[in-house]
């Protein structure tokens, strides 16, 4: 058990690669808060961990409003007393070429999948500094590495602003004993895909190597990894979780 009796706050944890992540971790006998804009969503995962044993905090937030930010925070120190691991999933998606990107569209992703990501990190770092711990894994994609040409190009952007803040963390945040890493996933089976059609499904499905739809499970054990004291000297990287699809 990796993880026992650590604490974990994991964003956007209704559902997919969040919920996923949540069950792996109170599997290995973390205490898990669950954060999403969903509360009925994140109350049926807390259901499902509470049926194999595991100790979860439910909280309702929208992570683009800072002030909820830290409000998540407070409680989940309040709650368990610590935290020692941070995993930045939540976020939106938004398809289309640039002259469909309104100011809106474009203010609300980067609210969301950047500035959200930003707010948590800054809130949690001073907790993670005074115990000299933590690990942050923030949840990007592969077009913050190559791009694409059917989401919004202000995806993509959002998710590449995710990486340099990564790495900057990294460094600024190494000699307090904080890891900060990423993931890039790809084609992976989650209600965010449901866009896709067959057609999509099967040209997608045959470009990768490994010829198959990644899990959220596949990203999951990726995010353990990243948080556990075996990737200790691992920090300000990026793991590609594509079936094979980039290679870097």
């Amino acid at each position: 058990m990796r993880f026992k009796d650590k604490v974990v706050l994991i964003t956007g944890a209704a559902q997919g690669i969040g919920e996923a992540t949540a069950i792996a971790f109170a599997r290995e006998r973390a205490r898990v808060a669950l954060a999403d804009l969903n509360l009925d969503g994140v109350l049926q995962v807390k259901e499902k961990i509470d049926k194999i044993g595991g100790e979860t905090l439910a909280l309702k937030v929208d992570i683009s409003n800072p002030a909820m930010v830290n409000e998540m925070m407070k409680k989940t120190v309040d709650h368990f007393g610590r935290l020692d691991i941070l995993v930045n999933n939540a976020g939106i998606i938004a398809r289309g070429i640039i002259e469909d990107v309104t100011d809106e569209m474009l203010d609300k992703v980067l609210s969301v999948n950047f500035k959200g990501v930003f707010y948590c990190c800054r809130a949690a770092v001073p907790i993670m500094k005074k115990q000299k711990y933590g690990k942050i894994v923030n949840v990007s994609s592969i077009t913050a590495k190559r791009g694409d040409n059917t989401t919004a190009p202000c995806y993509g952007a959002s998710k590449g602003a995710i990486l340099t803040l990564t790495r900057s963390l990294a460094r600024q945040l190494g000699p307090f004993g904080i890891n900060v890493n990423a993931v890039a996933p790809h084609a992976i089976d989650t209600p965010m895909m449901k866009y896709w059609d067959e057609k999509k499904r099967k040209a997608v499905i045959e470009s990768l190597p490994v010829r198959r739809m990644g899990k959220p499970e596949d990203v999951a054990h990726a995010i353990l990894f990243l948080s556990s004291d075996e990737a200790g000297f691992i920090t300000g990287e990026t793991l590609n979780l594509n079936g094979g699809y980039l290679m870097d």
